[in-house]
C-alpha cells in the first residue's frame, strides 16, 4: 500500500472515531471517540460515557474494544486497529496489549495522562507479552480543538 492510500485509510478512520467524539460533546461526556476497524470495516465503535454510567472505566477505547470483541465474538482483535482521537492513558493502553491489537492510531497528545508516548509507552514496552504499533498525531488538531471547546465551555459554566 503507497504512503499517501495508508495516510488517506488513517484520515477516514480518524474522522470515523472524530465523529463519535462529537456523540460524546452532544451527551455532555468529554469528546473523546475511538473506532476498531478490521480489513477496512469498523466492527467496533464507542465514545466517552463516564458521566452517563457513572463509571470511571467507560473510556471511549475501552468502549469500542468491548463492542469489537463482541461484533468478532473474540477476545482478541489480532489483525485490527483502535482509532482514538486522544492518546490512551495507562488503563486504555493496558486494554490495548490485553486485546493483542496490531496498532493504535491516535490524534492529540494528552500531557497529563498519555501512555503512548507521551508519559509512558506502555503499549511499546517489550517487556509485556504483547507489542502494539502506535501512530500519532492523525487529526491532532481537529481532536485538540474538540477537547479545548468542551473545557472552555465547562470553566465558562462554573463561572456563571
Amino acid at each position: 500500500m503507497t504512503f499517501s492510500k495508508l495516510l488517506s485509510n488513517h484520515l477516514k478512520w480518524m474522522k470515523a472515531a472524530l465523529r463519535e467524539a462529537e456523540r460524546a460533546l452532544e451527551e455532555g461526556e468529554v469528546p473523546i471517540g475511538a473506532v476498531v476497524v478490521q480489513e477496512n470495516q469498523i466492527v467496533g465503535r464507542g465514545h466517552n460515557m463516564v458521566e452517563r454510567l457513572k463509571d470511571p472505566t467507560a473510556h471511549a477505547e475501552v468502549i469500542a474494544i468491548t463492542a469489537a470483541c463482541d461484533t468478532l465474538s473474540s477476545k482478541f482483535l489480532k489483525g485490527c486497529t483502535l482509532y482514538v482521537t486522544l492518546e490512551p492513558c495507562p488503563m486504555c493502553a493496558g486494554s490495548l496489549i490485553l486485546a493483542r491489537l496490531d496498532r493504535v492510531v491516535f490524534g492529540a497528545f494528552d500531557e497529563k495522562a498519555g501512555a503512548v508516548g507521551s508519559l509512558y509507552d506502555i503499549p511499546g514496552d517489550r517487556r509485556l507479552n504483547h507489542v502494539v504499533e502506535s501512530i500519532s498525531g492523525v487529526e491532532a488538531e481537529t481532536s485538540a480543538a474538540l477537547l479545548q471547546a468542551f473545557f472552555q465551555r465547562k470553566r465558562k459554566n462554573k463561572i456563571d
